[in-house]
């Protein structure tokens, strides 16, 4: 009797941890929709490419490249190329540190000069993975020591991010899925507020190698005169994960 209370003890915490995240699901896609339409600014495009190699079973380099425009594949104003090294002691833990160039150019064409700003950024990054049900929840805490236009500011962000197997029961090679974050950025200089990110896509894991994820993100910007911006973007995301032979 003792067990049988205690097993549907543990089912009511599941449910209850369960009915949670739904919550938070929701609540991130009600924010994405209410933004896409409450805007007056044009939908702009983000592609990213990022791609790992296992030179060992817990070791690995990656790069990573990005581009972001202010319309549907038009006007492109931002770019970035980073790179770093990574160590992966188990499926659930991540560490990785990485360098990167980051320019944004003037609004009004296909990276039009003159730039507005030409950043050099240097990160530490921790990613740890639990588990409700079928539902792998990532935790990815970033700080950053950025370089920007001759000013040095350091960054602090917390990605939390939820992704669900569709048809299967975890993410394998035929996996259709679902995936939504919110990523908090702050820095050591006020104000200490400075962006957030949300998303919301489908992703699907064609095999070991290789996954693309799209969906909708909207980034909110304070910038350091305190003024606030909105953006929808169009997000594509290819990866790229190969392993030594």
């Amino acid at each position: 009797m003792q067990i049988v209370t205690k097993q549907l003890t543990n089912y009511k915490q599941m449910f209850s941890k369960i009915k949670i995240l739904k919550a938070v699901i929701f609540l991130s896609a009600f924010f994405i929709t209410t933004n896409a339409f409450s805007q007056n600014n044009r939908v702009g495009t983000w592609e990213l490419i990022n791609a790992e190699y296992y030179f060992h079973q817990k070791y690995f380099v990656w790069a990573e490249a990005q581009t972001r425009s202010q319309k549907v594949f038009q006007d492109f104003s931002y770019d970035e190329l980073k790179g770093g090294f990574g160590f992966k002691p188990n499926k659930n833990i991540t560490v990785l540190v990485g360098i990167g160039q980051y320019e944004t150019y003037t609004i009004g064409g296909n990276f039009k000069k003159p730039m507005t700003s030409d950043e050099l950024r240097v990160w530490e990054q921790l990613v740890l993975n639990n588990y409700i049900s079928r539902v792998k929840i990532e935790h990815r805490y970033r700080i950053e020591q950025r370089w920007r236009s001759g000013a040095f500011r350091n960054r602090f962000r917390y990605r939390f991010n939820p992704i669900i197997p569709l048809n299967k029961s975890s993410i394998e090679p035929g996996t259709l899925f679902a995936s939504v974050y919110d990523e908090i950025f702050l820095t050591d200089i006020g104000p200490h507020f400075e962006r957030n990110r949300v998303f919301g896509g489908l992703g699907y894991q064609f095999n070991k190698k290789l996954m693309v994820q799209v969906g909708w993100l909207n980034q909110y910007d304070i910038s350091a005169s305190n003024v606030a911006t909105n953006k929808n973007f169009l997000h594509t995301s290819v990866y790229l994960q190969l392993h030594k032979q």
